[in-house]
């Protein structure tokens, strides 16, 4: 154990992508001494939370989600009033899809609930066999999001400690986690690993399935298109200004192990953001001037985990983001606080329980 005059935290959270950092950004705010943890040195481009933009939009096919959103964008310009700086931009959003296509016809019914119908097709797309639809309560959140979190976090009289990789997580109360740096005593713990979620809760006996893929995205060279472009990139009816680099991306990775990101060479799924621009986007330069990559750690009907565990009732978790836990960061940071603080949840988390996946739960060997 712990020495005993160790300082005991009201909470410990691991890891300081957006997620952990506004869970634990709401917990110092609530006056609750609380140690963030990282396992790599800040800042870093090997989890989920880094880029240069996220997407923000209004319009969602599952409720649960859009009746997140309006508390959502007020948080965020909470956050930019205090900081003082501008972290939303209000942009168009252009989706493309086939005809008749499952996911997409759910995206242009989630997009006519709050504004309208969506716009028709452009005969240039419509030659092409797909849709347009443009959505106007949607934006981009820039990467500095995450680092002003952590900072209004400190501020908040927070504790970070970057570089420190978690070894083990003793349960109990106090629990003890124990890391490359120390050992640290709360009495409660936030689980917020993204992709290394999984080899954190499988000692504690809990087994979610978790899969970790890379996805990529690319910005045309050139930045703006370099002719008349079928649909615009950003506000819909007016150009995009010359810097802007158009962002296209895949979502559907390969999968991956997060401590190898970087040995195997995805090009096969970048060939396909080069086969789509090439044939669907032609004003746009196939070969990226830039080129990212992001770990995806989805939940197999990709809504997210928000819980307790099942057994040890001072551990929460959230993970299982799928590709679009960003926008909502503030939301879930506030419900994994009061998750752990065992408040009644400020939304109905029953879509987001562990107890979905049968036999999640296993004896820790």
């Amino acid at each position: 154990m712990a020495a005993a005059d160790e300082p005991c935290y009201d909470a410990i959270v691991i890891g300081a992508g957006i997620q952990g950092s506004f869970a634990a950004y709401h917990l110092a705010e609530r006056g609750r001494a609380t140690l963030l943890l990282e396992q790599f040195p800040l800042p870093h481009s090997r989890g989920s939370s880094h880029g240069q933009s996220r997407i923000i939009r209004s319009a969602h096919v599952q409720q649960h989600y859009a009746r997140m959103m309006p508390e959502s964008y007020r948080l965020w310009q909470r956050l930019e009033a205090r900081a003082g700086t501008r972290l939303y931009r209000q942009t168009g959003l252009l989706v493309l899809g086939a005809p008749g296509e499952r996911r997409f016809e759910q995206w242009r019914r989630a997009a006519a609930r709050p504004r309208g119908p969506p716009a028709a097709p452009s005969p240039q797309m419509a030659a092409r066999k797909l849709l347009v639809l443009f959505g106007s309560q949607t934006g981009t959140a820039q990467d500095a999001a995450e680092r002003i979190g952590r900072e209004q976090f400190l501020r908040s009289g927070g504790v970070l400690r970057d570089g420190e990789k978690v070894l083990a997580v003793e349960p109990g109360c106090p629990l003890v986690v124990s890391t490359a740096g120390g050992r640290y005593r709360a009495r409660r713990l936030v689980v917020a690993a993204g992709a290394w979620s999984r080899e954190l809760l499988e000692p504690l006996g809990l087994w979610l399935p978790l899969q970790v893929t890379g996805g990529w995205g690319q910005g045309g060279a050139g930045g703006a298109p370099s002719g008349p472009s079928p649909g615009a990139l950003g506000e819909p009816g007016r150009p995009p200004p010359t810097s802007c680099t158009p962002q296209v991306c895949y979502h559907h990775g390969s999968p991956v192990d997060p401590d190898q990101r970087d040995l195997p060479d995805s090009r096969p799924d970048v060939s396909v953001l080069r086969s789509f621009v090439r044939r669907f986007l032609p004003a746009l330069e196939p070969e990226p001037a830039l080129l990212e990559s992001c770990l995806y750690t989805n939940t197999p009907d990709e809504d997210f985990i928000l819980d307790r565990h099942p057994k040890h009732s001072n551990i929460v978790i959230g993970a299982g983001f799928s590709g679009h836990g960003f926008k909502l960061a503030p939301v879930v940071g506030k419900l994994l606080c009061e998750l752990s603080l065992g408040e009644e949840p400020s939304y109905s988390t029953e879509p987001f329980r562990i107890g979905r996946f049968p036999g999640a739960l296993r004896a820790a060997l």
